[in-house]
């Protein structure tokens, strides 16, 4: 299984969405805050909002709190609040690429946090576009292998603009992985709804263009360093280009 799929998957098994709860409520009213601000406060005319009111709902973050970062977003709530929007790129041990999305109140002390992060974890924090051309912008749906059959899922997924279905991971915890451009995420999510399939996890997220084969050692150094950047109050989501070798048991 790929690096993206690999550390969504790796998450939830160490349940870290469930151990840093509040944590990322607060990453989520950020992302609230920013799509309402920069596109008004309607989900259905702000795409940009839906996504991130999506993603809060998929972590059950309280309806109030969600309505609250709107209200900040769209100025109804004053509170003086100002995030900039900012990507760091770097490298992991293995050569593996490692891309930030960023939202900050303070980018000098979040550069520093993110450079000393790297640096602790056998990584460098490099330049702007570094890395970032290895990544593409995907709509990404992580379907357990049990909730459906591949047949079914390919001809509902692609004609509804899907560009890939592949399956990934063993026969223990398989899961088929549905790939298609940002701008065909709601129609593909539609038709998987109408088609009774239930995704795992349904984002538009950055997608690795090719990925780095990593031996047990490295694969432990790269995983720390990818959830010490997580646990960061200021980082939205980390991509990184990265295989796990086969079997390798997560700690």
């Amino acid at each position: 299984m790929a690096g993206h799929s690999h550390w969504a998957n790796i998450q939830r098994s160490k349940g870290i969405v469930d151990k840093k709860r509040g944590k990322l409520f607060g990453k989520l009213s950020r992302l609230i805050i920013v799509a309402a601000r920069s596109g008004g406060p309607d989900p259905d005319m702000n795409l940009r909002l839906r996504y991130a009111i999506d993603k809060a709902k998929a972590v059950s973050m309280p309806k109030d709190n969600i309505e609250r970062a709107v209200k900040k977003g769209a100025g109804e709530l004053d509170t003086g609040e100002s995030f900039d929007e900012v990507i760091y790129e770097g490298y992991a041990p293995g050569g593996v690429a490692v891309l930030c999305d960023i939202l900050t109140d303070n980018r000098n002390r979040t550069a520093g946090e993110i450079r000393k992060t790297f640096d602790r974890f056998g990584g460098s924090l490099g330049t702007t576009g570094c890395v970032a051309y290895l990544f593409d912008q995907k709509g990404v749906f992580t379907i357990p292998a049990s909730a459906t059959d591949e047949e079914t899922l390919f001809e509902v997924a692609l004609e509804a603009g899907a560009e890939d279905v592949k399956r990934e991971g063993s026969d223990e915890d398989a899961v088929f992985e549905v790939l298609c451009p940002p701008t065909d995420f709601d129609a593909v999510a539609a038709a998987l709804k109408e088609a009774g399939i239930e995704p795992d996890n349904a984002e538009v997220t950055r997608v690795p263009q090719n990925y780095v084969d990593l031996d047990n050692d490295t694969a432990g150094q790269v995983l720390r360093l990818m959830e010490e950047l997580e646990d960061n109050d200021d980082v939205q989501s980390v991509s990184a280009n990265f295989n796990l070798p086969d079997g390798y048991e997560v700690g």
